[in-house]
């Protein structure tokens, strides 16, 4: 891959994007720019990885064929308007910014520009990442393999229509939060009955990557793998009806519509500026 990639931000999320992009072998560190305000943080990167430190973000900018906007969303409008000037219609803008549309990104930084939008999440930075994209009208079929590449070596990409971003924020953004929070408690649970906390969270976190491994490879319903784990009067059957009595189902599916309800009002919040 012969193509330029410039990072502009290069915390938790940028930073796990871009040490997922040398570790698949996409390109080399010497294809790869970066900008931070904060330049202990930069020049760290930039020590350990090899890649490219730039002045700023217009430099970075000039320098890049794809451009990767990993700042919070708070920033976005005035990281664009820096840049607009450099940014020319054979460039590429990638924004993994939440609950800011592609028609945001394009006022800003002009109609006729390459935009995509991205919603990775928090495990990409342990290389198994869902990072869901949607695709704006400019952008070609090679630039597309392309951006979905750059995402592939920190996990999973699957394709989505724009109208379903704010809605899959509950399901892929958040959700590792959701997860943190049941092996707690499962660990919780496992340390009043005894069992040490350190080993109890190793355990506890095991079993729930296993058990997402066997949805993905089998194919199977969840449903079906659960029957499976609960035999007749046996104790896994137990528990699923204290959960079941708990409302487990309910808080989840609450969860999940309270998030993609703020996201919404994010959202709302930028267009409305």
């Amino acid at each position: 891959m012969a193509s330029r990639i410039g990072f502009i931000g290069t915390g938790n999320m940028g930073a796990s994007i871009l040490r997922g992009i040398l570790r698949s072998g996409l390109t080399g560190p010497e294809n790869i720019y970066i900008f931070d305000p904060d330049t202990a943080k930069m020049e760290a990167l930039t020590n350990d990885t090899g890649v490219r430190a730039c002045s700023g973000n217009v430099e970075l900018v000039g320098m890049s064929d794809y451009v990767i906007l990993a700042v919070k969303p708070a920033a976005v409008p005035q990281v664009l308007q820096e840049v607009k000037e450099s940014f020319t219609d054979r460039k590429v803008l990638v924004s993994i910014a939440a609950g800011i549309s592609i028609d945001m990104l394009a006022q800003h930084l002009g109609q006729s520009r390459k935009i995509v939008r991205t919603m990775p999440n928090l495990p990409l930075m342990a290389g198994e990442g869902m990072t869901v994209i949607s695709f704006g009208e400019h952008t070609s079929e090679e630039e597309k393999e392309t951006v979905k590449n750059l995402f592939r070596g920190s996990g999973q990409v699957e394709v989505l229509e724009e109208r379903l971003m704010n809605e899959v924020i509950a399901l892929t953004g958040s959700s590792p939060a959701y997860v943190f929070m049941m092996i707690e408690a499962m660990a919780d649970g496992a340390v009043q009955q005894g069992i040490p906390r350190k080993t109890a969270y190793r355990l506890a976190a095991q079993s729930v990557l296993g058990s997402a491994k066997m949805v993905l490879e089998t194919g199977l319903h969840p449903a079906e793998l659960k029957d499976q784990v609960c035999s007749p009067g046996g104790t896994s059957i137990e528990a699923v009806k204290a959960l079941e009595k708990c409302g487990l189902r309910h808080a989840i599916m609450s969860a999940m519509k309270a998030c993609t309800k703020r996201a919404v009002e994010i959202s709302s919040s930028f267009e409305s500026r």
